[in-house]
Order: C-alpha cells, then sequence, then structure tokens
C-alpha cells in the first residue's frame, strides 16, 4: 500500500493528503454500485483523500464505502479518511449553507468533513442540483454572507476546515476583507496546460492551499479536451522517464507543492496515478513544461448570461479566457 505525503493547512493547522481521489461521474449519480466499489479499492491502494460534492451525487456511495472499509478493517476509524464536499449553486444563499452541510453529513454517513468547500461564486435560486444550471436561475451571489455560514459551519464542528473552489485572487480578495476565518484552500483547475501561475502566487501570500482538478484536462467529462493527454512535449517527457503522461501531469503538480485530484475508476489507472512520489522531473523537463502554451480547459460559460451577475467569463474569472 502507498503512503500518501501531507502538508499542513495554514488557516485551520489541519492537515491534507498531497493527491486525492475525485468522485464526478458523468452523468452524475449514474452508477452508484460502481463508484462504491472503486472507493473501496482505492482506500486498499492507499488513498485516503476524497473528494466529493453534493452536485456530483457520489456522496452516497462514499458514505457507504467509508462504513465498509472501517468494518473491513481497511481503516481503523474514519479520522485516518480526509473527506471534502462542496457546497451547490443552489445552497449558496446564507440561510441554507448548514442545512446543506447537515444533508451532506447525512448522506456520507459521517459527524464532520474534512474540509467544505463552496463549489463557485455562484448562487442559483434554491432547489436544483445540476450542470449546467438554468440561466434564468442565475442571482447574485453574496460572498461576505455565504462565507459567514461557512465559519458558523466550522465553529460548531462540522467541518475541520473551509474553503472555496474556482475563485478569483480578486474574488479572494473580496473575501478575505471581512473573512473571520481565512479559506484553508482554493480548488481549482490546474495543468500543466493551464498552471495559474498568478493565481497560486496570491494564494502562498495569503496562506491558501491549492488543490488542483482536473491534472490531466478532464477528458470524457461535459467540457474536457483531450488537449493535455495529446501534447507532444509532455509526451516526450513521458517516453523519456518510462512514465505515462498522466504520471508527468500528476508529478508535476506535486512538485508545485499543490493537492493534486485524480479520478479514474480503472484499477489499473489507479494504481499507476499513485507511483508519482518515488521520482522527479529534471529541471530540463520543468523549463519544458514552463513554456507550454497556456489555455484554460472550463470556460463556465453555464454561469454567463445577459440577464446574470456575469456577463462575460471575464468578470467570473476576473481574466482573459480563450474560447477559441
Amino acid at each position: 500500500m502507498v503512503s500518501i505525503p501531507v502538508t499542513v493547512l495554514v488557516s485551520s493547522d489541519k492537515t491534507i493528503p498531497l493527491l486525492g481521489f475525485g468522485t464526478a461521474e458523468y452523468p452524475f449519480g449514474a452508477s452508484s454500485e460502481t463508484m462504491k466499489d472503486s472507493f473501496l479499492h482505492a482506500i486498499k491502494l492507499g488513498y485516503r483523500h476524497f473528494d466529493s460534492a453534493a452536485l456530483y451525487q457520489s456522496e452516497h456511495p462514499l458514505g457507504e464505502a467509508i462504513s465498509d472499509a472501517i468494518q473491513l478493517g481497511l481503516v481503523k476509524s474514519r479520522d485516518e479518511l480526509f473527506i471534502t464536499s462542496k457546497l451547490w449553486c443552489s445552497d449558496a444563499h446564507h440561510d441554507r449553507v448548514l442545512p446543506a452541510l447537515h444533508k451532506t453529513l447525512k448522506n456520507l454517513q459521517l459527524d464532520y468533513l474534512d474540509l467544505y468547500l463552496i463549489h463557485f461564486p455562484v448562487s442559483v435560486k434554491p432547489g436544483e442540483y445540476e450542470l449546467p444550471v438554468k440561466k434564468k436561475d442565475l442571482v447574485p451571489f453574496d460572498i461576505n454572507s455565504v462565507w459567514e455560514a461557512m465559519e458558523e459551519c466550522h465553529k460548531l464542528g462540522l467541518t475541520k476546515s473551509i474553503g472555496v473552489s474556482n475563485f478569483s485572487c480578486k474574488k479572494l480578495e473580496t473575501l478575505l476583507a471581512t473573512a473571520k476565518i481565512s479559506p484553508a484552500v482554493n480548488q481549482v483547475e490546474m495543468n500543466p496546460l493551464w498552471q495559474q501561475k498568478k493565481l497560486r502566487d496570491f494564494c502562498e501570500k495569503k496562506g491558501i492551499h491549492i488543490t488542483a482538478y482536473s491534472p490531466l484536462g478532464a477528458k470524457g467529462t461535459l467540457w474536457g479536451k483531450n488537449l493535455v493527454l495529446d501534447c507532444k512535449v509532455l509526451k516526450e517527457i513521458a517516453d523519456a522517464k518510462g512514465k505515462t503522461i498522466a504520471q508527468v501531469c500528476l508529478r508535476w503538480a506535486f512538485e508545485q507543492g499543490v493537492s493534486v485530484l485524480v479520478k479514474s475508476f480503472n484499477k489499473e489507472r489507479m494504481k499507476e496515478n499513485l507511483d508519482i512520489f518515488e521520482w522527479k522531473l529534471s529541471q530540463d523537463d520543468l523549463q519544458k513544461i514552463n513554456q507550454l502554451p497556456q489555455r484554460k480547459g472550463f470556460p463556465g460559460l453555464e454561469f454567463i448570461s445577459n440577464e446574470g451577475p456575469y456577463k462575460s467569463p471575464e468578470e467570473l474569472w476576473d481574466e482573459e479566457i480563450d474560447l477559441s
């Protein structure tokens, strides 16, 4: 079994494993039995950090897998695991945060989360858990009152750490201006073709840990492309190292000091994705990766509307986004 390194979250003084197992499977909620078996297998291999969300409909099968893992003796107790979930946009309203977390904990059969994140800096009218959201349901996101409710969840002991996902430097600055507790984590898209250097520098200065999602470019999702896995430079580095392109991408992220989420229910790849700790990328490799042209994978067009709070991708992400 592989032992995964951890790092300390500055805001909460808790540790987070630097490799986590993603649980989003498209279409959401389609194969909960397969999911449960995959999560159990992941625990057997050594994964301890599991990333869920209300949107993914993966909380139920993850909760069952955790319960089974304890009964089977794969882990001694729930405390050996690091469980993340996320507040969906339809619950991103001050009075809906605590009930949403209670529901998540019930789904997971847990007393507490290790990390609870605001999934997007977006609110929609209460009701549906869906992506794409209905554009007519988009409403202004009150960042300060939603974060206040997240802080309350932390004070109640229902989550050990709180954080955000898909937040820009500008939106983090707005949040930090009134926050009593700083976000422990900002979970964002990050891979060799979208390296997020500016955001990483900002978060490092503020003591906010970055978790990278879509480290392989999110092939097989609603929006993912093959650009990362088809990248010639990454293929050359992988071939020279006797590794896969996926392993090179994961090792690169690990070497940037971020935690990284992988999602594969293929048993061979689940094992391969753990083989990133006993070797290094050379300075030459890192320089080649640094020079790769940058292109964001997830444009978030679902959240853009002339009648909504964000009228362009630039307003959502606070930077220029290439949509070509």
